[in-house]
């Protein structure tokens, strides 16, 4: 899998139930969407949508599963339960948080990593710090992604992609550094890519066309409120 991802993009299709696009058969065409725009593998979030977008697609995919538990702010795949249905789900890779935060039910990173490795799947850490990329290294992982800067709250709190972290992972790991989250635009790519990792995930900038769409709302409401203060 390292293989076909080196340098290129992998594209994240994800709709939570809230969101319009919510629904397995959905985020299938949006990978084959994706795919037919040159990108490699998907990143996916539940075994329902993993599952339908394998029969779509003929890529690598990238597997999460967004949970809450009362007990823990750990959102993306918290617990072994969720490891075990994308493990059923057929994906290539499952990704989880791998944030120094307390996780569900007390278990621990270290056993979801050695439980991941036992069926043969390889396992991403999301991180938010270099602290954490560090650990996650030293624990085991295959590969870390950027994806949680921004959502811990001692992670720098900004609307760009967080360049120093990509940058301080390529310098100081040996593992895949995946570039991933708030890249929004062509020359926030190139930024990144100047970094030199060793791919990047785009998400919401290619697949949440509501969030696309209150961008371009945004630059013409402040082109009104311009307009009418002169």
């Amino acid at each position: 899998m390292f293989d076909k991802i080196k340098g290129r993009l992998i594209v994240s299709c994800q709709a939570l139930e809230d969101e319009p696009l919510h629904h397995p058969m959905i985020m299938a065409k949006m990978a084959l969407a994706a795919k037919m725009g040159g990108a490699v593998a998907i990143r996916s979030n539940s075994a329902e949508d993993i599952i339908a977008i394998k029969k779509e697609v003929d890529l690598p995919v990238i597997g999460l599963y967004k949970k809450n538990y009362h007990d823990s702010d750990v959102f993306i795949t918290p617990t072994k339960r969720e490891v075990l249905a994308l493990i059923n789900s057929g994906c290539d890779m499952i990704a989880i948080d791998a944030t120094h935060r307390k996780r569900p039910n007390g278990e621990t990173l270290h056993t979801l990593v050695e439980f991941i490795h036992e069926h043969k799947k390889l396992a991403m850490a999301d991180i938010s710090t270099i602290d954490e990329a560090l650990a996650a290294e030293t624990l085991g992982f295959d590969c870390v992604s950027t994806t949680l800067s921004g959502y811990t709250p001692y992670s720098p709190q900004q609307e760009d992609p967080d360049y120093v972290l990509i940058g301080e992972c390529v310098k100081k790991l040996s593992i895949p550094v995946i570039a991933e989250g708030r890249i929004s635009d062509a020359e926030q790519l190139k930024k990144v890519l100047e970094l030199n990792p060793f791919s990047v995930v785009i998400g919401s900038a290619i697949t949440r066309p509501q969030l696309i769409t209150e961008r371009f709302v945004k630059v013409i409401e402040e082109n009104h409120a311009h307009i009418s203060t002169l």
